[in-house]
């Protein structure tokens, strides 16, 4: 299918078989907070910023390794033009980290919810990547619950395992429709 013919709908359906819905990513990412959550409880809510950022930088190559755990290829076609999509929308995060972290700096406490507003903004384009409404719902009970937080002045590992439970819940119902969708097409 070239790039010219492959139509929004196939471009979907393939970041879906692809990335199993996006749910291995999710369920990795749901870990890095949950690393960082306990960084948080043992350490130092600065630890647990390093945690998040480097556990941010596996998110990727875990949840392609788990996709390809669960038969899936973890790779979308070339001719695929949401490519670029999720191409941008990871440029934008990254671009969106120095500003969260410069919030840190100024108060610690904003730091996991000025992450959640982050990626849960992130996970608006995946309604367009994956076709699925699911990730409107999910950006928006993310940044609700970043803004919840740091308005409550929540500590770090409270905003940090908030972030993990969301996602994990998430990343389970996903997981749930990509099966069902799978056993409708056989």
């Amino acid at each position: 299918m070239s790039h010219q013919t492959m139509t929004n709908i196939e471009a979907q359906r393939d970041m879906r078989l692809a990335y199993f819905s996006g749910a291995p990513g999710m369920f990795a990412s749901a870990l890095a907070w949950s690393v960082a959550g306990i960084i948080a409880l043992q350490s130092s809510a600065s630890n647990a910023v390093l945690a998040l950022f480097v556990g941010g930088m596996l998110i990727h190559p875990v949840g392609v390794l788990l996709c390809k755990a669960l038969g899936r290829q973890g790779k979308h076609s070339k001719e695929n033009p949401l490519g670029a999509l999720a191409l941008e929308s990871t440029v934008w995060l990254i671009f969106s980290l120095p500003i969260a972290y410069a919030v840190s700096l100024s108060n610690v406490l904003w730091f996991f919810p000025s992450m959640l507003l982050v990626i849960g903004g992130r996970y608006f384009t995946f309604h367009t990547l994956f076709g699925l409404r699911i990730y409107w719902v999910c950006g928006g009970v993310l940044a609700f619950a970043g803004y919840l937080l740091a308005a409550s002045k929540a500590q770090p590992y409270v905003s940090a395992f908030a972030g993990a439970a969301i996602e994990a819940v998430f990343a389970a119902a996903i997981t749930l429709s990509a099966k069902r969708e799978m056993r409708s097409k056989e």
